[in-house]
């Protein structure tokens, strides 16, 4: 256990080091100004958007699970693996007394903390311009609401990153697996328009699964649903991906 609670903060060190969380956490900021603007605008001249401040971060939310945030968390599994296979710092830090699961595991764990550290701030700054327009439709269900939809989040977002982290121990240019994992997350994406009766199938489909816990209507079957085929699909390639990981050469 410690070996592996020593190789987690190791990773997030190196994150840090990197400054990209700071420089996806600006654009985070960056984004959230540009939709609010957007939509002040548009109230001004008579379109009703985001009367509540707790629509707003939810919309927000929307619009980042399927854009920003899964290029974000891709970038960062792909400099975890690939990246440092390519550049020959992997072997420095298989030189540590530690199995290859922990840290695979570790490292695993250090983008789990990245994606929800984004979410979280993204979460209380988008609350916090919003409620600066409206704070009187601040509500406890509403806070609520938007808190779930964050959290939940979370799930289909690493089921991205054990994706991407699979085809990192593919291939050893980290962009051959940028471009290769945005090619799939398109074509997952169009197939899950076209065959939309069959859309639960395709990950990117589940991005916008937190509307399905902040709905009116009672879709606990539909979540449970889609709960087990992310689950299904973490399972196979956290194994897959470990496998590829462990047989790897330097």
């Amino acid at each position: 256990m410690g070996g592996y609670k020593a190789s987690v903060i190791n990773e997030l060190d190196k994150m840090y080091k990197k400054k990209k969380m700071i420089v996806i956490l600006i654009i985070s900021v960056v984004v959230i100004l540009i939709g609010k603007l957007i939509s002040f605008g548009m109230s001004t001249v008579g379109v009703g958007v985001f009367k509540e401040s707790t629509v707003f971060p939810i919309s927000v939310l929307s619009v980042l699970s399927n854009t920003l945030l899964p290029l974000f968390t891709a970038l960062v599994a792909i400099d975890l693996f690939a990246g440092e296979f390519s550049h020959n710092t992997m072997k420095i830090t298989l030189t540590r007394p530690v199995s290859r699961f922990k840290l695979f595991t570790a490292k695993i764990t250090a983008i789990a903390f990245f994606v929800l550290i984004n979410l979280l701030s993204v979460m209380v700054l988008s609350t916090i311009v919003s409620s600066i327009c409206n704070f009187s439709s601040i509500t406890l269900v509403g806070i609520t609401r938007i808190v779930i939809s964050y959290i939940v989040t979370l799930l289909p977002i690493m089921v991205l990153a054990l994706v991407v982290v699979f085809l990192s121990n593919i291939f050893k240019s980290g962009t051959a697996v940028f471009f290769l994992s945005v090619l799939l997350y398109l074509v997952c994406f169009v197939m899950g328009r076209i065959f939309a009766p069959y859309s639960s199938l395709f990950i990117t489909s589940m991005l916008d699964w937190h509307i399905h816990w902040v709905s009116d209507a009672k879709l606990l079957w539909k979540i449970t649903r889609e709960f087990l085929i992310m689950l299904g699909y973490g399972i196979i390639f956290f194994t897959a991906g470990f496998y590829l990981f462990d047989k790897r050469d330097l």
